[in-house]
């Protein structure tokens, strides 16, 4: 498996900030802010409406990667995505990936399935069946590329459950080196892109993390809570904030 990031958007920072200024009609400029000014609104976009962040983008070319992550990526509707077609490009060199959790016994298993179906692929292209009829019998776990394009939102929603450990190992990998490229060039992302018991304090499947995650705490079961401001929320009268922009932030 192999992560590149192959471009993302110029002068990011200023940019992320510049957006969420001009919605607040605040009219300086953030190229000229110190660090400290900076952080603390990067602070404040963390807890505010998320519009701002889809201005910045990062395109990745992941590689050495399954059609079974690659099935799971694209389901990020939000994303851009160019992949290896196996209609038109013959694949008879490319791997299959075995999974790290395939023990001994079940690994010859697993061999005889796989290596079983590409060869059927391989003799059925050698009759001069079409590539692209042929490709029906591939297994799932057939390597490929993938060119994908995200906003800095869509990673941010989509890191709070890919990088849990609810997530199939593969792709925890993918997204793992993903924020590591991403780090490389913008670390004041970091806050940004984070799993979401870190992010948030709760557990995004608590009925999971509860029995089976190492990172669960007690203290994200909030059930109780939840029912009594449930409980208080229903039996109050509509009460409607009213925010005024200041120096860039609202109340």
């Amino acid at each position: 498996m192999k992560v590149e990031l192959l471009s993302y958007t110029p002068d990011a920072l200023n940019l992320l900030l510049r957006t969420k200024n001009t919605r607040l009609k605040f009219d300086s400029d953030p190229a000229g802010w110190s660090a400290e000014q900076k952080d603390e609104h990067l602070k404040y976009m963390l807890t505010t409406i998320k519009s701002s962040w889809e201005f910045v983008d990062y395109t990745f070319q992941i590689s050495g990667v399954t059609r079974a992550f690659t099935h799971q990526l694209v389901r990020t509707r939000t994303g851009s995505y160019a992949q290896e077609s196996q209609r038109t490009v013959d694949v008879r060199n490319n791997e299959i990936f075995t999974p790290h959790f395939i023990d001994e016994n079940a690994f010859y298993v697993w061999l005889d399935g796989a290596g079983g179906a590409i060869n059927a692929y391989i003799e059925l292209v050698e009759m001069g069946v079409p590539i692209q009829d042929a490709r029906g019998i591939l297994p799932t776990n057939m390597t490929t590329s993938i060119i994908a394009k995200f906003n800095l939102r869509t990673l941010h929603e989509t890191a709070k459950v890919r990088l849990c450990t609810k997530t199939q190992g593969e792709y925890q990998q993918v997204f793992r080196a993903m924020r590591e490229c991403v780090l490389e060039v913008h670390s004041w992302v970091e806050p940004f892109i984070q799993v979401h018991c870190a992010a948030t304090g709760t557990c995004a499947f608590p009925r999971y993390g509860k029995t089976d995650c190492q990172f669960y705490d007690e203290r994200m079961d909030n059930e109780e809570l939840k029912a009594k401001v449930k409980e208080h929320f229903w039996s109050s009268t509509i009460q409607a904030a009213n925010p005024i922009a200041k120096d860039g932030m609202a109340s």
